[in-house]
């Protein structure tokens, strides 16, 4: 009898609808992301205040953010709830634009809910709001269709590996990925080395171009840095981020990459995120970079997923 009743409802079950977005989807929507951040990143989230944000602006990319002329977010609803969402941009024509971004246009992010009892036909549902996506941009006239996976969270981007079904629906709309893998790597501070001293050498924390910089010297010479940002949850972000930290540079001078100046860089810096407060703390490098990946590695470092960036659409 269960089944009969469950079959009946799927019979019932109304087609799709694709629209814009409005305002009172904000919770559904916001719930549809968290649930596609959380598979990329533990004890992460985001409030529905920072998803409304991020549809008006992207002050983070404050290079390519001006060049953006117009923006269009576009749901999939059945059954009154938002299955499926995708935020659309369209990039300027003039000479001010990057050559790159010039008259394209592209899916800034495309999420939906995968297969579920209540939900079957999801897949047809992101099928249909990618066609409008397609046809949106169509509309456009634009030179060039790119598409990402950027949600408004720290380490949220490119096309992640924990998104099959994500995947799957860029490749059946003709999406190829043309651009480089990525791998992201979290440890916990805990288990990074102590910092201990070492003859001849120094360690200055200033400023720097992502964050807080510590630089290790020797003689007066810089040998190598270090930078972490501790502001990926800033309040006015709303981010659910407490104590996650972003490790945005890590160089060594070539002379010196094999002295171990990384175990004691990535030791002072673990020695202030305790200070800040941080227990887990992020990492990014190519794949193709096997070198670095292992340096990481080798200081407590765990590979987190991979996310595949550059999507072009060739239909």
């Amino acid at each position: 009898m269960a089944a009969f009743r469950q079959c009946s409802l799927d019979r019932r079950l109304p087609m799709p609808e694709v629209r814009p977005f409005h305002r009172a989807d904000r919770d559904q929507l916001t719930d549809l992301v968290n649930a596609h951040v959380a598979a990329v990143v533990p004890g992460v989230s985001v409030s529905v205040n920072t998803v409304l944000s991020a549809l008006e602006r992207q002050p983070d990319e404050f290079i390519t953010d001006p060049w953006v002329s117009e923006r269009i977010t576009l749901v999939a609803e059945q059954r009154r709830y938002v299955v499926a969402a995708a935020h659309l941009l369209r990039y300027r024509a003039d000479a001010e634009v990057g050559e790159s971004y010039r008259n394209a246009g592209g899916i800034d992010w495309f999420v939906h809910q995968p297969p579920t009892s209540l939900f079957p036909d999801t897949e047809q549902a992101a099928d249909q709001l990618m066609s409008a996506c397609l046809a949106q941009l169509a509309r456009w006239n634009v030179r060039a269709r790119h598409a990402d996976g950027a949600l408004p969270a720290p380490a949220v981007y490119g096309l992640p590996h924990p998104w099959p079904h994500v995947r799957a629906v860029y490749e059946r709309a003709g999406f190829v990925h043309t651009g480089d893998t990525e791998v992201l790597l979290l440890a916990r501070v805990a288990d990074l080395p102590p910092a201990e001293p070492r003859p001849g050498a120094t360690v200055e924390r200033t400023l720097g171009e992502y964050g807080t910089r510590l630089t290790a010297y020797v003689d007066g010479r810089s040998v190598g840095f270090v930078e972490v940002d501790t502001s990926l949850a800033r309040p006015e972000r709303h981010v659910r981020a407490a104590g996650l930290a972003d490790m945005s540079n890590l160089h060594i001078a070539a002379p010196h990459q094999d002295e171990g100046w990384d175990h004691l860089l990535v030791a002072h810096a673990a020695d202030w995120l305790r200070l800040c407060g941080v227990d887990r703390l992020l990492a990014y490098e190519s794949a193709d970079d096997q070198r670095a990946i292992g340096r990481l590695l080798t200081v407590g470092f765990r590979e987190l997923t991979r996310t595949d960036r550059g999507w072009e659409h060739r239909p």
